[in-house]
């Protein structure tokens, strides 16, 4: 983790059906596509609504969508480094979990 990144913590979390906002501990706060992040995508509202801070507030975890993303990402405008290959795998898998979608 860069220096930078390592003294800007998040804060607040907030998941719309188009965006990840975060408040970080330095006052900004950064926007992006939800479509960076395919799991968040294709989540429920219910399971993005479910997250929690990590790692001293350097990330935040959902773990209905086991999915992970470092402030120091969203400081970098790093999208999610998943493979197309292991979210397709994902996605089939949870076809056959059933899913609250709301």
């Amino acid at each position: 983790m860069s220096t930078l990144a390592a003294e800007v913590r998040a804060r607040k979390v907030v998941v719309t059906d188009d965006n990840l906002i975060v408040d970080l501990s330095d006052g900004r706060s950064i926007s992006v596509p939800l479509a960076w992040y395919p799991r968040l995508s294709h989540g429920t509202r219910a399971e993005r609504h479910n997250w929690r801070l990590i790692g001293n507030r350097e990330g935040i975890h959902w773990p209905d969508l086991d999915e992970d993303v470092s402030v120091e990402n969203l400081l970098l405008g790093k999208p999610s480094g998943e493979s197309q290959d292991s979210l397709k795998k994902w996605l089939k898998k949870r076809t056959t979990i059933p899913h609250d979608p709301a």
